[in-house]
């Protein structure tokens, strides 16, 4: 057993800010499944929405906020979140992170700020197209060699423990988690009154998403199955242009592409989106994702078009080098061609249910970031809010756990017995179980729902999951097994959310209840195991 004051599990924004922070009062463990920069914020390109141009206000932003949240935000964290973001922007500007800026009228340089769906201004900071990964690298600069910081890549978070689990007469807390190392294949055992869960979204559990290999739910998964309360998992919000190329995987087309002035355009060259919406392609997310649906479902179409090619390809190139390199590299010249886009999977509105400070309602467990359902994005997320959360909930949360702690309680805390298992000598099996579930996901539990197809997937994820249940139990754990595991149950916890919200509101459309019903559903999806 190795004993930390803080384990934090997961290496994106909320994760490596959280671990900086609290390596100044104590030892940190930093779990990480693959390597330290293989996160979701890496991934991300738009840049971090923020109020920072005096043209701008708290006020507009947190209004833009609540529209695409679709009734179903918290009002208070919406606004500490708003409005503690510009501290922590300047936190991480002090890091080292550069933000891209531009000459002002007057010749002094600014910010160069973009404009993204749902906005009314322009408030998105952005380093090119490349913000999430500039990001990223700064932090992990920060983290490396830190004398505090005890970094475990390639480990795999298994499962809580828990005084409830290990029998003890308390509160049910959790006092620590077992970690795969992937190397030797040996489970350890980590202890900390102060467990932290960073693990991100969960994109993977789709045929077709933005996100890398690595977001398949774990966080959420983990704390389900540890009694923690889950909020809100059937608001998966599906980004309105993924690039559409059988060799590309999972690459993002940048909403700022849009907010710089590209238009869709359906097979037939035509313009589509001021059929649908006032705001046209610059609508919220929900909107454009169904309405690209809808233009491929009519046309029969595979595909529709986002066209920037009226912009200077001199400005292009500079302002989206990364889109313009990778789409070159496909034969796609954005400077004189349309993009060929689909929506596809992109990113988790609910998840592990949270106070403002990261609390769960399970003691001694704290969620920030991606995995955690704060109320800030309520039924839709608006554009470029997800990275600022994780700043300012990191911090939240570093404050909650650092001020007057308590001595830690000692436990002897169980090592992993792992029984009498064999290795997998067919991963075949994984791999088809995999597949599968990313399928009736894509199929039965997309941008348009119906509950027939709801109650065909949560039948089939049924018997998925027991599947799966006895080969995890028959066989040596190994990563790609865990994450089989977390996958089947983070698809269930979908489901199940999207059956019981009989309405159609943000990101849940179900052809069956087309209309909002304040009445009986202005409220968050909870669900506990029971």
């Amino acid at each position: 057993m190795r004993e930390f004051d803080f384990i934090v599990i997961g290496s994106g924004i909320a994760g490596l800010s959280y671990a900086l922070k609290a390596a100044e009062k104590g030892s940190v463990a930093l779990v990480t499944k693959r390597r330290t920069v293989d996160s979701n914020t890496a991934w991300a390109q738009g840049g971090v929405a923020c109020v920072v141009s005096e043209e701008d206000s708290f006020d507009l932003h947190i209004r833009d906020t609540l529209v695409a949240g679709a009734g179903l935000c918290n009002e208070e964290a919406v606004r500490t979140v708003i409005t503690e973001g510009p501290e922590r922007i300047a936190g991480l500007v002090e890091l080292g992170m550069q933000f891209d800026e531009r000459d002002s009228a007057n010749g002094e340089r600014e910010l160069d700020l973009g404009k993204e769906g749902g906005h009314s201004k322009r408030r998105v900071l952005h380093f090119q197209d490349t913000t999430g990964f500039e990001i990223e690298r700064t932090l992990v600069e920060r983290i490396a060699d830190h004398p505090a910081i005890t970094v475990l890549e390639n480990h795999m978070a298994v499962d809580f423990l828990t005084t409830g689990k290990l029998g003890y007469a308390m509160q049910d807390s959790c006092v620590g988690v077992y970690v795969l190392d992937e190397a030797s294949g040996l489970v350890e055992t980590l202890r900390s009154d102060t467990v932290v869960l960073a693990t991100g979204g969960c994109g993977k559990v789709y045929l077709y998403t933005t996100n890398p290999d690595v977001a398949t739910g774990d966080g959420v998964a983990m704390a389900w199955r540890a009694g923690a309360v889950i909020a809100n998992m059937e608001f998966i919000q599906f980004h309105p242009t993924c690039l559409f190329h059988s060799k590309a995987k999972s690459f993002l087309i940048s909403e700022a592409m849009r907010g710089e002035g590209g238009i869709l355009l359906d097979a037939k060259g035509r313009r589509f989106m001021e059929n649908h919406h006032p705001q046209k392609e610059l609508a919220p997310r929900d909107i454009v994702a169904r309405a690209i649906d809808a233009e491929m479902k009519r046309s029969g179409s595979k595909c529709v078009f986002l066209d920037i090619t009226h912009k200077p390809a001199d400005f292009l190139k500079s302002r989206f080098p990364s889109i313009y390199e990778t789409c070159l590299s496909h034969g796609i010249d954005i400077t004189t061609q349309p993009i060929p886009v689909v929506p596809a999977a992109h990113y988790q509105c609910g998840g592990v249910k949270t106070d403002l400070n990261g609390e769960t309602s399970l003691r001694g467990l704290y969620a920030i970031g991606e995995v955690a359902s704060t109320g800030l994005h309520g039924a839709n997320r608006l554009a470029s809010n997800s990275l600022l959360e994780g700043l300012v909930l990191a911090h939240r949360a570093y404050e909650k756990t650092t001020r007057q702690r308590k001595p830690r309680i000692e436990f002897n805390l169980p090592e992993w017995r792992p029984g009498q298992v064999q290795d997998v000598d067919e991963l075949v099996v994984i791999y088809h179980n995999w597949d599968e579930i990313r399928r009736l996901m894509w199929d039965y539990v997309g941008i348009v729902r119906t509950d027939k197809r709801l109650q065909r997937a949560a039948t089939r994820l049924r018997n998925l999951h027991a599947e799966i249940q006895e080969f995890y139990w028959n066989f040596k754990v190994s990563t790609e097994l865990l994450e089989l595991r977390n996958l089947v149950a983070v698809a269930s916890l979908i489901v199940d959310c999207a059956i019981s919200r009989k309405e159609s509101r943000g990101l849940h459309f179900t052809l069956d209840y087309p209309e909002i019903d304040d009445a009986k559903f202005l409220r968050e999806t909870t669900i506990r195991r029971t």
